[in-house]
């Protein structure tokens, strides 16, 4: 698979060599369906025809505001053989948020998953600039509204024969897809929750999935389980792309929430995940009192799993000790929306504690003098939609500049710590890396999520979520008769979570203690703006949304 140079290529040559190899599995009215690359192939080539009727060209955007479904799938693959540019959006975004990308980007064709998201968008008074043909996959009953600009109707997945007549229109587009091809624009907002389009060519996804997938002895006996939304590159490049590479199957759990579930039903071989899931799994093991039990990790993902990828996050250090010691490592990786995204992987080979592992085949890794982690190659998308100013921001003499801060060690091994932007700069002059510190803080099974204050300041503060079931088995254990979720003030309460900060940040220097901290009822949620889509802490605002608690900490002396 090396020679393609773009995703309908990758296609071709896999449906080419494996027509009747099983490729899918989808959930269908509570059971896995089961497609073989043949049957994908003829839904991806009704998909195709379908955009072709509605006059979808090279260049033209094609958006998609989906969960995870076979029909995500369909729509993606169908718009690169077309050379039309696709542009999926997060399906938990609102109505005003979507509307701003649709403007922004101008797509012909809108596809939507289900009524809430045809209703999010249902609303005359919201400012969409462009009117978009808009097809639907659930049937959405009639009283739902639709906006004037979108006119729905309905998409139904066909595996039926296409004529050649309509197939040679569709190849005729193909044909004229490069490698310099845009493939798609990914809207992505970080830390800063303001939305970037970021434009990745057809050479940018694919050298990052050969390279990606290149590093790991996955075969065709392999099988991939995805959760993760497809709408981020990270599950797109390191799930989807890399199965047409690698031509083993995949497995479409029905929903994050299901994925222990679905495991057990399908069996899969590896995963990819993010920290927080990762953390999630340990956790509930931990409150079973199954943590130290041998193969208890492997058995609850089906009996099968070799490894797991993690991305999106750095991986607390407790949670590689842990999986390492269940036989399941989980193979930590970095990269960016704008990379592609892998810059650097862990493999089984190659795998250090707290790393990031090296950089990927065709990637340049190089440290500024400051501490920033920059990067070249191929994986670096073309710039940001409409925004050459930023574009020119970040990508200066052929370097992206990453805003992360990081280092290589002597093996070239590298290892992030932190977000240049979310430096701490206390009144002393001292630079403090805050996710080091909340990573120390979470490892407790205490501490469900954490973010250190302190930029500017004295001393260093802290707003700590508890987890609460695990709090709640804690005072049960030490016959404390306490409601948790109401005694968050209580003295007793306040000391034992003083004891976990000084445990855990016992070993960090004197500038990096935590003087004092605020327990907070409520955990830190994407509704309320205060963590990105992958689960990362907007400060801003979530500092904002705590002005008083924060000010309050700060008064007391």
């Amino acid at each position: 698979m090396e020679s393609c140079r773009t995703i309908p290529e990758l296609l071709q040559q896999r449906v080419t060599r494996d027509c009747e190899r099983p490729a899918l599995q989808y959930k269908q009215a509570g059971e896995f369906a089961k497609w073989t690359w043949g049957d994908l192939h003829q839904a991806v080539l009704q998909t195709a025809d379908l955009l072709l009727r509605h006059d979808v060209a090279a260049g033209d955007r094609v958006a998609q505001i989906s969960e995870n479904r076979v029909e995500w799938i369909l729509v993606d693959l169908a718009t690169h053989l077309l050379g039309a540019i696709h542009v999926p959006m997060h399906s938990p975004l609102t109505g005003a948020q979507l509307a701003q990308q649709i403007n922004d980007c101008a797509p012909r064709v809108t596809f939507l998953s289900t009524e809430a998201q045809v209703a999010k968008l249902g609303n005359p008074t919201q400012e969409l600039q462009h009117a978009t043909s808009c097809f639907v996959f659930d049937r959405v009953p009639s009283e739902t509204v639709t906006h004037p600009q979108m006119p729905r109707q309905p998409f139904t997945v066909s595996t039926a024969p296409l004529s050649d007549h309509r197939i040679d229109a569709i190849q005729e587009q193909t044909a004229a897809v490069t490698d310099l091809s845009v493939a798609t624009i990914l809207y992505t907002s970080g830390t800063t929750g303001t939305p970037r389009g970021v434009v990745l060519s057809q050479a940018n996804v694919i050298s990052n999935a050969l390279a990606a997938s290149s590093a790991f002895q996955y075969d065709q006996s392999d099988r991939r389980i995805n959760f993760l939304p497809l709408s981020h590159i990270f599950a797109r490049t390191c799930d989807l792309y890399t199965w047409l590479a690698v031509g083993h199957e995949l497995v479409l759990a029905e929903s994050p929430e299901t994925m222990v579930p679905d495991c057990q039903a399908t069996c899969p071989t590896v995963l990819n995940g993010v920290p927080y899931f990762f953390d999630k799994l340990f956790r509930s093991l931990c409150e079973q009192g199954l943590q130290n039990q041998p193969g208890v990790v492997r058995a609850v993902l089906g009996g099968a799993i070799r490894f797991c990828c993690s991305g999106g996050a750095p991986l607390p250090v407790h949670l590689f000790d842990f999986y390492q010691a269940q036989a399941v490592p989980v193979l930590e990786g970095y990269g960016l929306t704008e990379t592609s995204p892998v810059i650097s992987m862990s493999t089984e080979q190659f795998a250090k504690r707290g790393s990031a592992g090296k950089a990927i085949t065709g990637v340049e890794i190089k440290i500024a003098d400051d501490g920033e982690i920059l990067t070249r190659g191929p994986h670096v998308m073309q710039g940001y939609y409409q925004r050459p100013d930023e574009t020119d921001q970040i990508i200066r003499q052929g370097w992206l500049h990453t805003g992360d801060l990081g280092h290589l060690d002597e093996d070239n091994f590298l290892f992030v710590t932190g977000r240049k932007k979310e430096l701490i700069v206390t009144n002393a002059g001292k630079n403090i890396a805050p996710v080091s510190l909340e990573a120390l803080l979470t490892q407790d099974p205490l501490i469900m999520q954490a973010m250190v204050i302190g930029n500017q300041r004295n001393f260093l503060t802290a707003l700590i979520v508890p987890d609460m079931a695990a709090l709640q088995h804690k005072l049960n254990a030490e016959e404390l008769s306490r409601d948790p979720t109401r005694s968050l003030q209580d003295p007793v309460v306040s000391e034992l979570f003083e004891q976990v900060v000084q445990a855990r940040l016992q070993d960090v220097s004197h500038h990096e203690q935590v003087r004092k901290f605020t327990l907070l009822a409520e955990p830190f949620s994407i509704k309320r703006g205060e963590l990105t889509a992958k689960l990362s802490l907007r400060r801003d605002q979530i500092a904002e949304q705590h002005d008083d608690v924060i000010a309050a900490m700060y008064e007391r002396t």
